[in-house]
């Protein structure tokens, strides 16, 4: 099975990219889009000058457990950039989704509470909410992981759109969305 094939087979349609997407910002954009796979994982990511946003992340199941998915991030978290990442909120009937959160939460992730994500997805045309995680080495507030968000969408999810799908996502500023009041990292600066 190819890398395309495994993420496709994980995560939800609403979710994913096309291959043909997610191969043309590897083409097209080598300097931030990268792909380390192995037999037992995938991992898509974009590296930025300030940040990281981990696009996919999967270990197939036969490996979980043995910590592949923390060498992952460590390799990452090397980088002493704040690392980012969407994921679906935890649905309990859905064991994976409380899962996948658990282990971020292990790995030191915090949940981005003052970020909103709703998507209309292009594939079943639903609204698709989605929660911001990240890891900040240096204590950086909500308000860069927001910045670093934003151009994310811009510059990954929304690359191209119209030529991968017949259509064009929404605009970032209706997608994400910011309250400042929520910003613990913001609150803890100005005291």
């Amino acid at each position: 099975m190819n890398w395309y094939e495994k993420l496709n087979q994980y995560f939800p349609v609403e979710e994913m990219k096309s291959k043909e997407h997610m191969e043309t910002l590897l083409k097209d954009r080598p300097d931030i889009y990268h792909k380390d796979e192995g037999p037992y994982h995938v991992l898509m990511y974009a590296e930025l000058d300030n940040f990281v946003f981990i696009d996919y992340l999967y270990v197939s199941k036969e490996s979980r457990g043995q910590g592949l998915g923390h060498k992952l991030l460590e390799m990452l978290k090397k980088k002493q950039k704040p690392i980012i990442l969407e994921v679906e909120p935890v649905d309990y009937e859905d064991t994976d989704t409380e899962k996948r959160l658990r282990f971020y939460k292990k790995e030191g992730f915090e949940h981005a509470s003052s970020i909103g994500y709703r998507r209309r997805s292009l594939a079943t045309k639903e609204i698709n909410e989605m929660e911001i995680l990240y890891w900040a080495p240096n204590n950086e507030s909500e308000g860069l992981v927001f910045s670093a968000m934003q151009k994310t969408y811009e510059m990954i999810h929304t690359y191209r759109d119209t030529h991968f799908y017949g259509e064009s996502y929404q605009p970032v500023d209706e997608v994400l969305t910011f309250e400042e009041d929520k910003d613990t990292n913001n609150i803890l600066d100005e005291i």
